[in-house]
């Protein structure tokens, strides 16, 4: 699977006190990542579909440079593995070539009412090994 990117301009809303990106707000741009690329595979409303919901299990980040006001960024998204309940993606935000910050996010999909975890639906399983090669 080649990497899926998305780019995105940095807001005032994005910034902090210095003009410079806030460092939780790479988690909202990383997360419309994650979304479009969803999105891209025919999975629109990821986030809740048929009494199942999917949900950051855990994450981890490095950050290396500042994007700053105004700045047009490129935030990717490649899926990097798979279980029958959790998918994973690498991830990462550019300024041009420049690596600004990396990481990498573990999803699990779970029952929306007891939030007990699920399996992922099938038809989804199956074109996310698709998308991986397993």
């Amino acid at each position: 699977m080649t990497e899926f990117s998305v780019p995105m301009r940095v807001y005032i809303e994005d910034t902090d006190a210095g003009g410079i990106v806030y460092y939780a707000n790479y988690l909202k741009f990383m997360e419309r990542a994650r979304t479009e690329y969803m999105r891209s595979l025919g999975y629109g409303k990821v986030a809740l579909f048929d009494g199942l919901q999917l949900v950051v299990h855990d994450l981890q980040l490095k950050y290396h440079k500042p994007a700053r006001l105004d700045d047009e960024i490129v935030v990717s998204a490649k899926l990097t593995g798979l279980t029958k309940v959790t998918f994973s993606m690498s991830q990462a935000v550019y300024l041009g070539d420049q690596l600004l910050v990396e990481g990498s996010v573990r999803v699990a999909c779970i029952k929306a009412d007891n939030k007990r975890p699920a399996a992922i639906p099938k038809a989804m399983f199956q074109h996310l090994t698709s998308q991986i090669g397993v």
